[in-house]
């Protein structure tokens, strides 16, 4: 990445963490996926239970396995071994873990967190239910607003998922939201975390790259 490129992320990157403190969540500004990742594992204890939202942004960064060998119990419904009940199982184990990691569809410059859940189990173990939230996110993910948000998920985050996840869904054709009705839709749950929840601990990291969709 050259100087200017690194400049506009960082520019852009600092301006989204000063707003989301201002919205009284925890921001850090990383240059770099390895100093994020080395703050991220210091912040687990030995143990804790983990759940895994699901991220294509946790996936590059490898937390899970990461975690699992500094001896947390992973729990992560996207691990391509599990039958369907046991992703269910997981995915219920999420709600309550010690601590939940995932990443956003959006992150806003005016400080809001803003998703669209297929079935629900991720932005609802962001709200409320584990004792510490972690989510991270690259600087291609800012955006000036919940309506820009809404427009990146339509043209980015729903096609590249559909695909990723080889659903039957008109995105699929057209490389953007069709905003289709057939039961293989997987844009079912829109959430705007507009402030922290007074109950839930939220750390979020923007990270100078582009990361997950």
């Amino acid at each position: 990445m050259n100087d200017v490129m690194s400049w506009q992320h960082e520019t852009l990157g600092k301006r989204a963490v000063a707003a989301l403190e201002k919205n009284h969540f925890t921001a850090v500004y990383f240059p770099d996926r390895q100093s994020a990742v080395t703050h991220i594992l210091s912040l687990v204890p030995e143990g804790a239970s983990v759940g895994i939202g699901g991220s294509q942004t946790e996936r590059a960064l490898g937390l899970a396995v990461k975690l699992e060998q500094q001896g947390c119990i992973i729990h992560d419904h996207g691990r391509p071994d599990l039958t369907p009940e046991e992703r269910d199982a997981a995915r219920l184990k999420q709600l309550c873990a010690d601590v939940f990691i995932s990443s956003s569809n959006a992150v806003t410059l005016t400080g809001e967190l803003v998703n669209r859940d297929g079935t629900g189990n991720r932005v609802a173990a962001m709200i409320f239910g584990p004792k510490k939230v972690i989510v991270v996110a690259g600087t291609n993910k800012i955006v000036r607003d919940p309506a820009e948000a809404e427009t990146r998920i339509q043209r980015i985050a729903s096609p590249l998922n559909n695909k990723r996840l080889s659903r039957p869904n008109p995105c699929v054709q057209t490389g953007e939201c069709m905003d289709c009705h057939g039961r293989a839709r997987i844009c079912n749950i829109t959430t705007i975390i507009s402030r922290c929840p007074p109950l839930t601990d939220i750390h979020v990291f923007i990270i100078g790259e582009e990361l997950g969709y």
